[in-house]
């Protein structure tokens, strides 16, 4: 469960997942035969863009860095063009890094949004990192200043993964992980029309070696405020995914500068059950550091290695989806979904949801707890329709399964608005979900993607 803070007071938008190599398996770009794009729903209200072919990466103007062709293509540093000093501000040290840049191109989504999320899967080897910015341009014409996004390595020896506090243009701010307009509802009805990334590429001077990004864009959207979302129908068959059941609360107490042990690890623990389940495992060089004593010592390492340091928890959304990309294979971003018919498309194709909820004790049956903020892989669906999932939130691992009503779960992580304990008005995720799946994923993967607006 996570604890709700100030700082993500205008809650939450989405983004989405582009399986990074829709296009790898095909020279340039293309589209494989055997995804052919399925029709996409009307009237929805996200808008997608992701770069991640070989020839998206040609795109985009290009300041010392280039197109990497392969199985899975990517961007690399050529020549270096130039130095700087950075200063971390988390840990005190100033060093100097050679950077390189890619601008992307100016893309113009066909919803005029009130907030934008940034994703990227990236490889970082020791003594390199990324930063990834977002310029947006309104309605009027005017645009935002360059937004840091996140300054982001896989590791922590170099610099400390950080969102950046105090981002704002008096007309919008980025709150850790999305950028959002600070008066959406305001008669003049400004949106974001357009909207362009911006990747710089670090690495220690003089090193042959450099950061590789696979894949990076964002996700912009306008879900209007609702307390409460109808029930979608579900499809009358039951079917569940096999996928690894893991606590959050049998780690209690564990590396507390981790945002205070496993009492707030819902995120990084439902990154490692989806992670597990597409069979990647931690290298154990990696767990070296965890307590011998402690079980799942790779949750450990996954709260470590999604911790935010300006946020100070383990809850970044583009942060973790960063980290399911860290292993071999696999791709992630964020996004948003429109129903639990478009989610149970995608757990059907083989992919597992992990989905941000927020409620009320008395609002989700047999959940016995609520939340300002919690995220819950789906696993499944009976064949009423009711959510079959794994809930981290249980006492231990052989609990984490759970099964909650449709109507009510479906509410609880769709709605924008809620009615808190205390009586005062909350936000909710409005349909918030992490999706990770293989990066060459199956035709049927694909379809499912397309069928749901994500590719």
């Amino acid at each position: 469960m996570t604890a709700p803070t100030p700082r993500r007071a205008v809650l939450v938008a989405a983004l989405a997942v582009v399986t990074a190599a829709t296009a790898a398996s095909v020279p340039g770009g293309g589209t494989p035969a055997a995804a052919a794009p399925a029709p996409r729903a009307q009237g929805r209200s996200v808008d997608n863009r992701f770069w991640y072919s070989y020839g998206h990466w040609r795109a985009g103007t290009h300041r010392g860095t280039t197109a990497v062709a392969g199985t899975r293509p990517g961007l690399r540093i050529q020549a270096a063009a130039g130095r700087t000093e950075y200063a971390d501000p988390h840990t005190g040290r100033k060093s100097t890094w050679e950077y390189a840049t890619w601008t992307s191109p100016l893309h113009r989504p066909t919803v005029p949004a009130t907030e934008a999320v940034a994703s990227w899967n990236a490889h970082t080897p020791d003594g390199t990192w990324i930063q990834v910015e977002l310029r947006a341009t309104y309605t009027d014409g005017a645009a935002t200043p360059w937004y840091v996004m996140g300054r982001w390595a896989s590791g922590d020896a170099d610099i400390r993964r950080t969102s950046v506090d105090g981002q704002t243009d008096g007309r919008s701010t980025v709150w850790t992980d999305t950028l959002a307009l600070d008066a959406p509802a305001a008669a003049d009805g400004l949106r974001i029309s357009g909207w362009q990334l911006r990747l710089t590429l670090h690495r220690r001077p003089g090193a042959a070696d450099g950061p590789t990004v696979w894949l990076a864009g964002a996700m912009v959207s306008d879900v209007p405020d609702r307390y409460t979302v109808p029930a979608s129908r579900p499809s009358g068959t039951a079917h569940e995914l096999k996928v690894p059941r893991y606590s959050q609360q049998i780690h209690l107490g564990r590396y507390p500068e981790y945002d205070n042990g496993g009492e707030a690890w819902c995120s990084p623990t439902s990154s490692q059950m989806v992670i597990e389940h597409f069979g990647r495992k931690a290298d154990p060089a990696a767990l070296a550091w965890v307590n011998p004593t402690y079980s799942d010592p790779q949750v450990c390492h996954a709260a470590r290695s999604t911790y935010d340091a300006a946020y100070k928890g383990c809850g970044n959304w583009s942060f973790n989806a960063a980290y399911a990309a860290t292993y071999g294979g696999l791709a992630g971003v964020v996004t948003r979904l429109a129903s639990l018919t478009d989610l149970e498309t995608v757990v059907r194709a083989g992919i597992p949801v992990i989905a941000s909820t927020s409620f009320r004790a008395d609002e989700l049956t047999g959940a016995g707890y609520g939340t300002a903020g919690h995220l819950m892989t789906v696993v499944g669906f009976t064949a009423a329709g009711d959510v079959v999932v794994n809930d981290p939130h249980a006492h231990d691992n052989p609990s984490v399964r759970r099964v909650y009503r449709r109507a009510e779960w479906e509410n609880v992580w769709l709605r924008t608005k809620r009615t808190a304990a205390a009586g005062k008005v909350a936000s909710g995720s409005g349909g918030v979900c992490y999706l990770y799946a293989p990066a060459l994923p199956a035709p049927a993967q694909i379809l499912a993607l397309r069928t749901v607006g994500v590719l």
